[in-house]
């Protein structure tokens, strides 16, 4: 018998149905005050279909919700919301024309006569920023900020809503070391208080770290619940996955060929790195490693053509190179996938066909219209070559899983036939399925021959993939280390610009 005074969620028998598909089918969870419980699966296993129906954006079709000893159904999110429950979402609703301020604060600034005193609203906005320890103009447009600034903001207006239960979707899916430690101090707080959480991530070592028990979902179902002293990353992947993950065979092989340069860049200079240098052999995979904001993305985009670079040089399959634009660098042979595939990368609510082959469209062009015929070749070739799991190419892209978006994303430049490819996060926000097949994936292409340019915050991840990892710290090259000389702890020093010296690798670049 569940004692009521001791939950304060209670849900029991939820089912809903997306035409002939349950998204959730009769599922239960509950929640205890002051608890953090993890709520994991792959994706398509039913959990954001559960934060919607918490948070009032969707009806359940069947089943009970008790939240706060009453009985919960609510039909706008306003009414989640006054009833005590706050949700941070992996996908920021902010607004970015507007300042901290606004964002902070929408729908709820204070005012006399219609009139909004701002010198109070601007106390209250740095209050609220003090949980999360964000030092930033107040003033400051959102988009002008970093994508974890804007994530720190989100959680602070969350925070600033005195909820009794705060749903953290991914919160720290754009956060560094740092930040995401900051932010779980700022969770240890919010039990000290009484507050709950509901902690959604697929960093299970992060969710063994701070939950209390762990609910595990899939494809649409509950499987079971287990405390957190009593599970594993195995076991609750297991759990998820309904079998065991080969978790070793992982590392990448050693190059045939160690001395075949594809790219070569020297002295690379731009707004926010400085004389960088490092080269890329064919086949091989390279990693970026350092914390957020260390200028990693730039330096990739100036490669890309998609920023400019001020000084040095590069040398992309033996000649010299400068492209003025991503058309060159996709002429040439180099494609990317950019960290937020959902901005920088997707159109949403076209069809997942189209999205697949934009980057091939201008060539498949007969007598003015496109080659329906031929797009529909390519795409069923990489949809099976990829194992995307779609319903039909013709669905829009947002119908797709994180993990089967990103696919997606892959597949648009595998179609291009690149000799390199850059590939920023490209396991962000998916799950331990859809990661590990992304992984192989990669070593299948760097065993074709294809090199990549691996942009990673997950050090696991790199020391998994990488043949040589270059480390940034504040837009320098502060090391460079082959894979078999790597430690997390290593790659940390050379990160936190704590060992200013280059890595005597035997291939480190030598500068001219």
């Amino acid at each position: 018998m569940i004692d009521n005074n001791e939950y304060i969620l209670q849900v029991e028998g939820v089912s809903k149905r997306y035409g002939g598909v349950h998204a959730l089918n009769n599922v239960r969870f509950d929640l205890k005050r002051g608890e953090v419980h993890a709520l994991v699966g792959e994706n398509g296993a039913g959990k954001s279909t559960l934060i919607k129906i918490l948070g009032g954006v969707v009806h359940r079709d069947g089943g009970t919700i008790t939240f706060d000893g009453q009985d919960a159904r609510f039909t706008r999110p306003i009414e989640a919301q006054d009833a005590g429950i706050a949700i941070i979402h992996q996908e920021l609703s902010m607004m970015p024309s507007m300042s901290v301020i606004e964002n902070l604060f929408t729908g709820r600034m204070p005012s006399r006569m219609g009139i909004i005193n701002w010198g109070t609203l601007e106390k209250q906005a740095r209050k609220a920023l003090e949980p999360v320890k964000l030092d930033v103009d107040v003033h400051t447009p959102v988009k002008d900020l970093t994508i974890s600034q804007r994530q720190l903001i989100e959680i602070a207006r969350v925070l600033s809503t005195n909820a009794k239960l705060i749903i953290m979707d991914e919160p720290n899916s754009s956060l560094s070391d740092s930040e995401t430690e900051r932010l779980f101090n700022v969770i240890n707080t919010l039990k000290q208080h009484g507050i709950s959480v509901i902690y959604v991530s697929h960093k299970l070592e992060e969710v063994l770290r701070i939950s209390d028990r762990i609910t595990v979902f899939r494809d649409g179902s509950y499987i079971g619940t287990v405390n957190t002293e009593d599970a594993t990353e195995n076991s609750i992947i297991n759990m998820m996955v309904g079998r065991e993950l080969d978790r070793k065979a992982v590392t990448v092989r050693p190059l045939a060929n160690a001395d075949n340069a594809l790219l070569e860049v020297r002295n690379l200079s731009g707004r926010r790195f400085q004389n960088v240098s490092f080269d890329i052999q064919r086949g091989e995979i390279v990693a970026f490693s350092g914390l957020v904001g260390a200028g990693r993305s730039d330096i990739a985009r100036a490669i890309f053509g998609a920023d400019h670079f001020s000084s040095g040089q590069l040398i992309f399959d033996g000649r010299p190179v400068r492209f003025s634009s991503p058309g060159q660098a996709i002429k040439a042979g180099i494609g990317m996938v950019q960290e937020d595939r959902k901005v920088l990368s997707l159109f949403m609510g076209l069809k997942t066909q189209h999205n697949m082959s934009l980057a091939q469209l201008p060539y498949m062009f007969k007598s003015r219209t496109i080659n329906y015929s031929r797009e529909r070749k390519l795409v069923d070739r990489l949809v099976k070559a990829l194992d995307i799991r779609l319903a039909s190419v013709d669905n829009p892209v947002s119908s797709l899983s994180g993990g089967n978006q990103q696919k997606t994303v892959l597949a648009r430049w595998l179609a291009t036939e690149p000799k390199l490819l850059i590939l920023d996060e490209p396991t962000h926000g998916v799950d331990v399925g859809a990661k590990a097949e992304i992984y192989e994936l990669m070593r299948d292409l760097a065993r074709q021959g294809i090199s990549i340019l691996l942009i990673s915050s997950e050090l696991p991840e790199i020391l998994a993939l990488a043949h040589r990892i270059v480390v940034i710290c504040e837009g320098r090259v502060t090391g460079i280390v082959d894979r078999e000389d790597a430690t997390e702890e290593g790659l940390m020093a050379y990160a936190t610009g704590i060992r200013d010296d280059f890595a005597t690798s035997q291939q480190q670049v030598t500068t001219s």
